[in-house]
C-alpha cells in the first residue's frame, strides 16, 4: 500500500521532473528516488527484477560502483495518460579496460504512474548482447562471431 497522497497530478510535469532527475542521477542524489517512485514500485531490466525503493536504489548505486561517469541522456518521450515511454542513451566508461573510451547503450523505458504521479512500474528495454556483451574484450569477440555465424 502506498504512503503517498493519491491526489491527481499533472503527469506531464511529473515526467519532466523524472527526466531531469534521471539525466542528473548521481550517488549523492539517490536518496531522492522516493520523490519519484511509489514505495512498492517494480523495476525490471535485462539483469534485475526488484520491488521497492531500497532495492531500486541499490541497482542505481551498483551502476556507480561498476562504471565510470555513467549518465543517461533522454532522447524522446511519449506520454499517454498515466504511461510514459522514454528512449535514451546510456553513456559510461568501463573501469577495467578502455577506460578513456566512452561507451553508449541505446535503450527505452516504460513508466507507469499512479494517480499521484509516482512510478509504479519502471521497465527498461535494451539488448544486452548487442549493447553490452559485444563491448567486452573476450566475450565481445565471441558474441560478434556468434552473430556472424547466425546470419550466414
Amino acid at each position: 500500500m502506498s504512503t503517498h497522497p493519491q491526489a491527481s497530478v499533472d503527469h506531464t510535469a511529473a515526467i519532466e521532473r523524472m527526466v531531469q532527475f534521471f539525466e542528473a542521477v548521481s550517488p549523492q542524489n539517490l536518496n531522492l528516488l522516493g520523490e519519484f517512485y511509489d514505495p512498492q514500485a517494480r523495476f525490471k531490466d535485462p539483469f534485475n527484477e526488484v520491488v521497492g525503493i531500497p532495492a531500486i536504489q541499490h541497482i542505481f548505486a551498483h551502476m556507480f560502483v561498476q562504471l565510470e561517469q555513467p549518465r543517461f541522456v533522454v532522447t524522446h518521450q511519449v506520454l499517454q495518460c498515466q504511461q510514459c515511454f522514454l528512449t535514451w542513451e546510456f553513456r559510461f566508461c568501463f573501469k577495467g579496460f578502455k577506460t578513456s573510451q566512452t561507451q553508449t547503450i541505446l535503450g527505452a523505458t516504460h513508466l507507469v504512474l499512479n494517480e499521484a504521479g509516482f512510478i509504479t512500474l519502471h521497465r527498461d528495454y535494451w539488448d544486452a548482447a548487442e549493447e553490452l556483451y559485444e563491448k567486452l574484450p573476450v566475450l565481445g569477440g565471441l558474441m560478434r562471431w556468434l552473430k556472424r555465424r547466425a546470419s550466414s
